[in-house]
């Protein structure tokens, strides 16, 4: 897959599920939760343990039907090393340039984060083509985002930190290119409580909090 149609797929699917599993079964469960709920993305963050044993797995039992990316990636070794099991994109909290080049070296998408505007321009001079925004909802949520697409109408932005089905609409409205949804989404509790129909029903409200939002804006 190439770089376009990764960022296409994201674009698409519109909510990036954030994964911090404890292992490789967990890990599969959640993701196989989240798909049955219509999301067909998934980042696992580089802060648990064993993560790229984990993105090596899931790209082998799941990989035909869901894009997986890492997360947290802040080094180009371990941009290296998410992408030698599998990773399909990274996602980074910060702007690293190394990450960026080895990505783009690759083949694969890289996503660095931004919070202010002199962050975003020195992430789209570097290459980036998507930026993470982030911790988004401490700087005022989508108030932000519509801030930032005011100077940068073409960004495309995947707010981060305090995003959930309450508020999914309000980012779409103000421009975001896709959301970036921790465990307001993936509920590991109730996962290891044997309830991932909670999860399922989450990730299926945001699919359509996604398709009506998209449908008010077309109509603006």
């Amino acid at each position: 897959m190439t770089v376009d149609n990764i960022q296409k797929r994201i674009w698409e699917v519109g909510i990036v599920p954030v994964v911090r599993a404890s292992g490789v079964e967990e890990a599969h469960r959640a993701v196989e939760a989240i798909y049955m709920g219509g999301i067909l993305v998934v980042e696992i963050t580089m802060t648990v343990p064993n993560a790229t044993k984990i993105i090596e797995e899931l790209a082998k039992r799941s990989g035909k039907h869901v894009l997986i990316g890492a997360g947290t990636v802040t080094t180009q070794r371990d941009a290296e090393k998410c992408i030698d099991a599998g990773a399909e994109f990274l996602v980074s909290p910060g702007l690293s340039v190394p990450v960026l080049q080895l990505a783009a070296k690759r083949g694969v998408l890289a996503i660095p984060g931004a919070l202010t505007p002199t962050e975003v321009m020195a992430a789209s001079e570097a290459g980036a083509g998507v930026i993470k925004i982030f911790p988004c909802s401490s700087v005022g949520g989508p108030k932000h985002i519509r801030a930032l697409r005011a100077p940068f109408p073409d960004g495309k932005f995947i707010p981060t930190g305090g995003v959930n089905l309450s508020n999914a609409s309000e980012y779409f409205e103000a421009g975001s290119f896709a959301l970036g949804v921790g465990a307001d989404l993936v509920d590991l509790k109730a996962l290891r409580e044997n309830n991932p129909e909670k999860i399922i029903a989450g990730a299926k409200a945001l699919v359509l909090a996604v398709e009506l939002a998209r449908a008010v804006r077309s109509r603006t």
